[in-house]
C-alpha cells in the first residue's frame, strides 16, 4: 500500500517519462519506411470540395467555342460511364467556357481569368492538367481522393501521415484539419470520417480547428479550478491509466493517454495558436480582408501557415461549393473569389518566411466537370456534370518542378491524351516528398498488410525537382 501522497509524487516523473517515450515511439514506430531522403516536413492540402471545373480555371480549350452548341462526338464520349443527372439528357451539347485564359509569368502557363492570384505565381505551381480517378459522385470520390479508397472506413492521408512520421510539436498534433465556412446553402456536405485515422490507432486522426470562441471543445480549464489541482487529476488519471495500460495493452486506451497529453499542451499552444492580433498589418493586405472573418477560407489560409511555423506535419483545408449543376458562370465566380486570393497569399507568405522549401501545397478536388451542358446551355444557366476521366489541380513548394504543366487532354477536356496522373500516384508522389516509400508504409489489419496507395499507385518523377 501507497499513501496518496506516495502515488502523486511517483506519477510525475513517470508521467514525464512515458510522454517522453511516447514521443519517441510515435517518431520511430515506422522507421523501416523511411528509406528515402524527405523534401518536404510538412503537406497543406488545400481541398476545393465540390469539383472545380478544369475547362474554367486551368485546362483552357479553345476548340469548344469553335463547337459551341454542337453535339460532343461519339469517338470522344466513348460509352464512359454518365451520372443520373444527364444520363437521360436528349443531347450533349458542347458549351466553352464564359472566361478568358491568360498567360501568367515567365513560364507563360494560362490560367483562368477567374483566378488572378493564382495567375501571378504561376512560375511556383506545377499544374497538373491530366489528374484521373475511379468514383463519379461526390461522396466516393472524395473519400478516394482522402483515403486511397471509395468505401469509408479506411485511414486518411494525413492519418498515414501522422502514422509515419509522428509528431514534430509537442504543443499540436501532427494533423490538423480547417473547415471554411458554408457559403451557399448547396455545398456538398463534409464528414468528419474524411479525416479519421480508420484502423490506424485513434491518435492519428486529423484534429478539427473550429472556427469558433473555442476552437477546440472543452479544452479550457474549469471554472475556479487551480493550475495546481489540475494537475494533480491530470497526474492521477495518468497514473491509474498508465496501471491499466500495463495490464490490458489496450490500443484506445495508448490513444487517450497521449490525447490527455496532448491536450494539457494545446490548453496554452491554441489560443497562441489563433490569436491573430499580433500579425502585422502587410499579412491583411496579402490575404485580403476575409482573413479577419473566422471560418473564411483566406482565414484559414493564414492559420494553414501558423500551423506549418508551429510544426504540424499535415495540414488540411476544405474549401466547398464547387458544385455547379446549374448557374455555373454566376456561381463560380464567387467561389473561385473566395479560393483565389487566400489560396495565392499562402503560397507568398511561405515563401516569404522561408518555409515553402520544405512544405508541400496541394489546389484541387475530387474530379473535373464535363465539355457537355447540363440543362439549357443558351440561357447562361447551364452547369457542367462530374467527369472522372481528366480534371486539374495544382501543387507548389518543395520537390516539385516551378512554372511546369504536366498532363495533356483532348480539345474537349474529356479525356487524357498523355502523361495521366492516377490518385494513387498523386498520394505516393506526396509521400515520397515526405521522404516515405509509400509501398512500405504498410498497416497490418484483417491479416493483410494495407497501404494509402492499395495495391497501384506510382512516384510522379516528371513532376518532382530532387
Amino acid at each position: 500500500m501507497v499513501t496518496r501522497r506516495q502515488l502523486l509524487t511517483g506519477s510525475l516523473g513517470a508521467l514525464g517519462s512515458a510522454a517522453l517515450t511516447a514521443l519517441l515511439s510515435e517518431r520511430t514506430a515506422n522507421a523501416q519506411s523511411f528509406v528515402l531522403p524527405a523534401r518536404v516536413k510538412r503537406v497543406i492540402w488545400l481541398f476545393q470540395s465540390g469539383a472545380p471545373s478544369q475547362i474554367e480555371t486551368f485546362d483552357p480549350k479553345p476548340m469548344l467555342k469553335e463547337k459551341e452548341g454542337s453535339e460532343l462526338p461519339a469517338s470522344i464520349r466513348r460509352n464512359q460511364r454518365l451520372t443520373t443527372m444527364t444520363a437521360n439528357q436528349s443531347t450533349f451539347t458542347v458549351v466553352p467556357s464564359p472566361f478568358a485564359f491568360s498567360p501568367g509569368g515567365q513560364s507563360g502557363a494560362m490560367v483562368s481569368d477567374l483566378l488572378p492570384y493564382t495567375r501571378e505565381l504561376v512560375d511556383q505551381l506545377t499544374i497538373i492538367r491530366s489528374m484521373y480517378t475511379e468514383a463519379i459522385n461526390h461522396d466516393p470520390a472524395i473519400t478516394f481522393m482522402q483515403t486511397g479508397h471509395e468505401q469509408p472506413g479506411r485511414p486518411c492521408a494525413g492519418a498515414w501521415v501522422s502514422y509515419g512520421l509522428g509528431r514534430e510539436s509537442e504543443q499540436l498534433p501532427a494533423f490538423v484539419v480547417l473547415l471554411a465556412k458554408n457559403s451557399s446553402p448547396d455545398a456538398q456536405p463534409l464528414y468528419s470520417r474524411l479525416w479519421s485515422s480508420g484502423f490506424l490507432p485513434s491518435a492519428h486522426q486529423g484534429v478539427q480547428l473550429r472556427a469558433a470562441k473555442d476552437p477546440v471543445l472543452y479544452l479550457g480549464d474549469p471554472v475556479q479550478t487551480s493550475t495546481v489541482s489540475q494537475q494533480r487529476l491530470i497526474n492521477s488519471i495518468q497514473a491509474l491509466d498508465r496501471a491499466r495500460l500495463a495490464e490490458s495493452h489496450d490500443p484506445d486506451l495508448d490513444a487517450r493517454i497521449r490525447a490527455f497529453e496532448l491536450a494539457y499542451q494545446m490548453q496554452a499552444s491554441v489560443p497562441e495558436l489563433t490569436d491573430l492580433s499580433e500579425e502585422p498589418e502587410s499579412t491583411f493586405e496579402l490575404y485580403g480582408p476575409d482573413a479577419r472573418i473566422p471560418g473564411t477560407h483566406a482565414a484559414n489560409c493564414l492559420l494553414a501557415r501558423r500551423l506549418a511555423e508551429r510544426g504540424v506535419r499535415f495540414i488540411q483545408l476544405y474549401h466547398r461549393d464547387w458544385d455547379h449543376h446549374t448557374q455555373l458562370p454566376h456561381r463560380i465566380q464567387r467561389v473561385a473569389l473566395e479560393s483565389d486570393r487566400g489560396s495565392a497569399a499562402l503560397v507568398r507568405d511561405l515563401a516569404q518566411r522561408g518555409l515553402l522549401d520544405d512544405t508541400l501545397v496541394i489546389w484541387g478536388g475530387e474530379f473535373g466537370r464535363t465539355a457537355y451542358a447540363q440543362g439549357e446551355w443558351r440561357s447562361g444557366q447551364f452547369g457542367r456534370d462530374h467527369h472522372p476521366r481528366c480534371f486539374s489541380i495544382w501543387l507548389a513548394g518543395g520537390g516539385v518542378k516551378k512554372g511546369f504543366v504536366h498532363g495533356t487532354t483532348d480539345d474537349f477536356s474529356y479525356n487524357i491524351e498523355k502523361d495521366g496522373v492516377h490518385v494513387h500516384d498523386l498520394h505516393a508522389t506526396i509521400l515520397r516528398l515526405l521522404g516515405i516509400d509509400h509501398q512500405k508504409l504498410t498497416y497490418l489489419h484483417q491479416g493483410r498488410e494495407l497501404r494509402l496507395t492499395d495495391v497501384s499507385g506510382r512516384v510522379v518523377h516528371e513532376i518532382l525537382d530532387l
